[in-house]
Order: structure tokens, then C-alpha cells, then sequence
């Protein structure tokens, strides 16, 4: 190997008493008398050093195949010394970390990737409140969407029922079941906030057991999230949210437990004979079998979802809802069995509640609003 690329000489004419020439940090030099000299001051042959003719020998120099000594390397706490990222590789990981939990901690991890060396900046990220995101939780879907469901009380010549419903407009639209204001003179929805209006039957459909309701005088309610009820399997998690014996706001959960159930209900066209809710069961057929009293002769049926999730008097008109947050059915028909032979009173839920499912309540929205069903 050339001597002159790893030891690069001064001229060897330089005259007595004139300056030594300028040389790199770091690099030897030689001497007129023939000496190499490194940056220490010590001389590796040739007789005295450059600085201190007695300084002892020098340690031997690096062999002519090594590479320049580059900066050192920066050193932490305890003496280790801190891996540097070389080029791209730093940012690939970067990138990965970000990328494996974006959505989740975005905002974590941007002040994370930021504060370095005492930098105490961090990053905003926007998002939705946090007490409306939903979470998977019953408590995420509840607090989602009791906004959005209501108590229906309903007065007619027989007395008062007691129900519930959902609203679908900002402006106060509400779908509820026929069965809860069919031949009501009067009716009044409660919210979730305690506030009370009154409201008008738009239009029923007795076919499906539905009706739509405009509560007057409202404006920037909550509209709930109409979900696709054809996308339901058995075993997946809902939540009910309802007034059962007018206890407003009422959460229930449970799954669905069968898919098309066919359920037979009174086709009621207005001349409601009794009020049902407040202990009354809305009779109905199912099986073969009929439940919680007489359905009478002018029935229809419809297929239902069924679902454990515990359902009252008062439930019928309310929300069954996914854990999205999204409605997937109507409550409408529940069943439980007596206490005891000949007793009129009724033992609690036993797990038998059936909702008639959005996808088809969907179908007559347009007919309810131009009152033209039923």
C-alpha cells in the first residue's frame, strides 16, 4: 500500500526558524530531521518529539489498512453508548409503530416519537368526544343512545298506556308500535333529559305493528342510527334501552337468541280495548301457543328477532341495538308466565322478547309519513 495515502509527508527543504505548516486534527506529520509525529506531541522515531524532546515513545501507529478514527460516539448515562439509526432504518420503524396502533393511540405515540431529549412537546389529535365513543361495552352503547330513545305515554277513553320509542329525525320524528297509541285521544313523549312535548300519530301500519309519532315544538334531538337487521346473527351481543312500568331510560342486555320467529299480535286499527303497559302484556301468539292473554280474531303476524335481553311492559317501542351502536330492531312483544294458577299478576321476564327488525320497518318509513298505512 502507498506509505503517502496513510502518512502524508511535509516537504523535507523546510528552512531553519520558518513556521510549521498547517495540518488536519487529528492526522501525524513529519518532521525535518525524518520524526512522524501524531496530535499527542510524542514522536514515533528520529529523536526528540515535536513538543516534549524527552515525552516517552509513543504507543504504535495504526496499521495503514485501518480506516480514519470518525467522531466518537455519543455516550449516555452509565457509559453505554446510544445505537445510532443509520438512514432510512430509523424511519421504517418509526413509520411501523405509528402505523401499528393508529386509531387506538395515535396521539400517544406522536408525543412519544417527539420527546426526545427532554423535548416536552406534544402532539393534537382530533377525535370524537370521548363519552360517545363506543367501545364495545354495554355502558359505550348506552350512553351512545339513550339520547335517542323515549317514554310514550298514550291517554285514551280506557285509561293510560305506557310505552316507548325512537327518535329518527332532529325535528322530533319517533317510531314506536301501533299497539302503544292505537285509540289514543292524547299522547306525550318524555326524553331523555326529563323535558316533555306533545305529539301527533303521522301514520300506522297494524300489518307490522308500527307507528310514527311527531313530537311538537322540538328541534336538535339526537336521531338514532338505523343499523341492517339482515346482517344479524344468533349470538351476537344487544342492548335494549326502553321504559318498562314507565321507568324511563331502562338499559337491558342480552343476544339474540333465534332469527324469523314467527309472532302473532292483535291487528289493532285504533279501537283499542284496553291500555297495555303499567303490568299489562301486549298479547300475542307464538309456536302455536298464545301468551299473555287473548290475540282475538283480526291478527298479523310478522318474523321476528328474538332476543333474552329482559323486556317489561313499557319496553314495547323501544330500541334493540347492536354494539355498534346502531338500531337493528324494535321491541314489540315479550312473554311471562304466571306466578301462580288463576293469579292475574305476572312473574318478571324470563328471557322471551322478540323485536320486529329495522330492515323492515325501513320498507313502510315512507308510507308511515304520508300517512297512508295501515
Amino acid at each position: 500500500m502507498d506509505e503517502n495515502r496513510t502518512h502524508p509527508q511535509q516537504p523535507q527543504s523546510t528552512p531553519p526558524g520558518a513556521p510549521v505548516p498547517e495540518r488536519p486534527a487529528h492526522a501525524p506529520f513529519v518532521t525535518p530531521d525524518g520524526a512522524t509525529v501524531w496530535p499527542s506531541g510524542t514522536a514515533s522515531a528520529g529523536g526528540g518529539g515535536y513538543g516534549d524532546p524527552g515525552a516517552p515513545p509513543p504507543p504504535p501507529a495504526p496499521p495503514a489498512s485501518a480506516a480514519p478514527a470518525g467522531p466518537p460516539e455519543p455516550v449516555t448515562r452509565a457509559g453505554h453508548r446510544r445505537r445510532r439509526a443509520r438512514g432510512p432504518v430509523g424511519l421504517f420503524a418509526a413509520v411501523a409503530i405509528v402505523a401499528g396502533v393508529i386509531g387506538g393511540g395515535t396521539g400517544w405515540v406522536a408525543g412519544e416519537l417527539t420527546d426526545g431529549g427532554g423535548n416536552t412537546a406534544t402532539t393534537a389529535v382530533a377525535g370524537t368526544n370521548a363519552s360517545k365513543a363506543l367501545d364495545g361495552t354495554v355502558a359505550s352503547v348506552a350512553e351512545a343512545v339513550r339520547p335517542s330513545v323515549v317514554e310514550i305515554r298514550a291517554t285514551s277513553p280506557s285509561g293510560e298506556s305506557t310505552g316507548s320509542g325512537v327518535v329518527t329525525t332532529s325535528d322530533g320524528e319517533i317510531l314506536t308500535n301501533n299497539h302503544v297509541i292505537s285509540g289514543a285521544s292524547s299522547v306525550e313523549v318524555v326524553f331523555s333529559d326529563g323535558k316533555t312535548a306533545s305529539a301527533e300519530v303521522v301514520g300506522t301500519e297494524p300489518d307490522l305493528d308500527m307507528a310514527l309519532l311527531k313530537a311538537r315544538d322540538v328541534s336538535g334531538l339526537q336521531a338514532a342510527r338505523l343499523g341492517d337487521s339482515d346482517g344479524v346473527k344468533v349470538g351476537d351481543q344487544v342492548v335494549a334501552i326502553g321504559s318498562p312500568e314507565g321507568l324511563t331510560g331502562t338499559v337491558t342486555s342480552g343476544i339474540v337468541s333465534a332469527l324469523d320467529r314467527d309472532v302473532t299480535v292483535r291487528r289493532d286499527d285504533g279501537e283499542q280495548q284496553r291500555p297495555y303497559g303499567g303490568g299489562e302484556r301486549w298479547p300475542f301468539e307464538f309456536g302455536g301457543g298464545e301468551y299473555n292473554g287473548e290475540v282475538g280474531s283480526d291478527t298479523t303476524t310478522y318474523k321476528a328477532l328474538q332476543t333474552d335481553a329482559s323486556l317489561n311492559p313499557g319496553n314495547s317501542g323501544g330500541a334493540l341495538i347492536d354494539m355498534n351502536g346502531r338500531i337493528i330492531g324494535i321491541n314489540s312483544a315479550m312473554y311471562a308466565p304466571s306466578t301462580a294458577a288463576g293469579s292475574s299478576a305476572s312473574a318478571g321476564s324470563v328471557g322471551l322478547g322478540f323485536a320486529i327488525p329495522v330492515n323492515e320497518v325501513r320498507e313502510i318509513m315512507d308510507e308511515l309519513r304520508s300517512g297512508s298505512g295501515g
